[in-house]
């Protein structure tokens, strides 16, 4: 026990960005990735009743997985976005769906023990009821519908706003949060609320969570907020996350995130293949079990035991304090350092001949592209201030074409954000054009460093192998005036290394 305590304390001290709390607690999560029964006709109209009927089917299903977690010692489980109806609703067939949820500020209410306080709210008598005779916390995602005055501007028509709202239950049932969306995503049955919320609730076991939805872990508002201004180190995060490769799958980009900021990160996905949506986890910046099938049409509920952490990187940091951060990093990280000089010790020395560089789409924006070509090179490509660099070596002979590819703009297909990412992806096949469609299998190991003069801080490391596992840097962070991330020694081919680089303060609103 005292050398996986020690463990523990050399791999805190190691990354440099957390510390323990309380002698580094531990607690027990679960997350659901849910085949939520769906309406079959989601934009006919319904009534409460059958609407009512509808959400049953899924309310049992998640009463089967409190149970089950409660058998493993769980004290918070998640559950997805629009896991109790399903998506494709239009706003007058979502109606009947939603139920008035009390502003938690105003009123104290457990809605196991009072279920007449409100009238239509059976949903959340239920799923109170499941958090305290499950006695652990619970998150789920519903629809939520508050009256409004029509002289308000703001109130629409209908004469009631329509928010699509995560609820959360202490474990004696007590409702203690509820958060809506802020960032929606082509969801017309749903308001945007009128400012935008960070929701912060506090457990017994592990401190203080935050959460928010989806979509919203795109923006700096609320995500990346909630987690520099209040400090959360811990979020709960239900999603209905449509996966996007070769750059936005849901545990490439989940990882990625939770890792670049240092904290626990507790996903739940829907679980439809047909619709490309599968990929939950529970993420630390240690250990990540996640959970991605394509293949199999049933829920998975994932089960891991989690640190309690809390963050003290600066994450203002100028990038000009960039080069005495790297020195502590190389003093830490000593021999994984050496072997990554060792390996690429020519990356910066020099850069192979300009060879053919080429344009083509990846995730729907203009990248410009160069080849790998050999077994070993170092390339470099730039588009608009970005310029990207990899310095590579196979570990086999080569047997797939691989370009690096940059892209410095906003992005404006499926929201619209400002973008910075240096990324080597195997291309789908042997012509140029294919290099940023999607891909899943490689065979190719290669050992790589990749780097890029980023104008934004917030740059997020994606290193995604065949059949969708995730693997960790061995390094990365900023040496001067550029971020780079090392990996070596992989067991299955490289489909997609990235730094997925976000520059927040040029994002413009949907």
């Amino acid at each position: 026990m005292e050398a996986f305590c020690l463990r523990w304390v050399l791999l805190l001290a190691w990354q440099c960005c957390i510390i323990p709390v309380q002698g580094l607690d531990f607690y027990t999560a679960a997350v659901y990735e849910h085949p939520a029964v769906l309406n079959p006709s989601p934009k006919d109209p319904s009534t409460r009743e059958e609407a009512l009927k509808h959400m049953q089917k899924n309310l049992d299903i998640y009463q089967e997985q409190v149970h089950l977690a409660s058998k493993q010692g769980v004290k918070i489980i998640v559950f997805p976005e629009d896991g109790l109806h399903g998506f494709n609703f239009t706003r007058a067939s979502i109606f009947p769906y939603l139920e008035p949820i009390p502003d938690i500020n105003v009123v104290e209410w457990n809605p196991c023990l009072n279920p007449t306080a409100y009238r239509g709210t059976e949903v959340l008598y239920q799923l109170s009821c499941m958090a305290r005779n499950g006695s652990m916390y619970l998150i789920a995602n519903m629809g939520e519908r508050q009256a409004c005055e029509l002289s308000d501007p703001q109130c629409p028509l209908d004469g009631r706003f329509q928010f699509n709202t995560n609820v959360v239950f202490d474990s004696e049932g007590n409702l203690i949060a509820k958060y809506q969306k802020w960032n929606l995503y082509f969801e017309d049955a749903y308001d945007k609320p009128k400012t935008v919320q960070h929701v912060i609730f506090h457990t017994p076991f592990a401190g203080k969570f935050g959460i928010f939805t989806c979509f919203d872990i795109l923006f700096y508002e609320p995500a990346v907020s909630l987690i520099e201004r209040y400090g959360v180190t811990q979020i709960i995060f239900p999603t209905a996350w449509v996966n996007q490769l070769p750059l936005l799958s849901s545990v490439e980009f989940h990882q990625a995130f939770a890792s670049a900021l240092g904290i626990n990160l507790l996903a739940a996905n829907q679980h439809h293949p047909e619709y490309k949506m599968t990929g939950s986890g529970i993420y630390t910046p240690f250990d990540f079990p996640y959970y991605y099938n394509m293949k199999s049409s049933e829920g998975k509920l994932l089960v891991a035991k989690v640190p309690v952490i809390t963050s003290i990187r600066n994450h203002s940091l100028e990038q000009s304090e960039s080069q005495t951060s790297s020195a502590f990093l190389q003093e830490q990280k000593g021999e994984v350092m050496q072997e990554q000089t060792d390996l690429l010790k020519n990356s910066v020395s020099h850069v192979d001949g300009a060879g053919e560089i080429f344009h083509a789409l990846m995730m729907f924006d203009n990248y410009t592209f160069l080849p790998l070509t050999g077994v070993q090179g170092n390339l470099q490509v730039c588009s608009n201030n970005l310029c990207c660099h990899v310095a590579y070596k196979y570990g086999n002979t080569p047997n797939n074409l691989y370009a690096l590819g940059a892209f410095d703009g906003l992005h404006t297909v499926h929201g619209i954000y400002y973008l910075q990412v240096c990324a080597l992806v195997k291309c789908a096949g042997s012509e140029y054009d294919t290099c940023g469609q999607s891909v899943v299998d490689a065979s190719d190991i290669i050992d790589f460093k990749l780097w890029g003069n980023f104008s934004t801080r917030y740059i997020y490391p994606e290193i995604l192998a065949s059949e969708m596992k995730i693997y960790r840097a061995d390094s990365k962070g900023w040496n001067n005036n550029d971020f780079y991330v090392t990996k070596k020694g992989m067991s299955a081919g490289l489909v997609t290394a990235a730094l997925y680089g976000k520059w927040y303060e040029k994002d413009s609103s949907p």
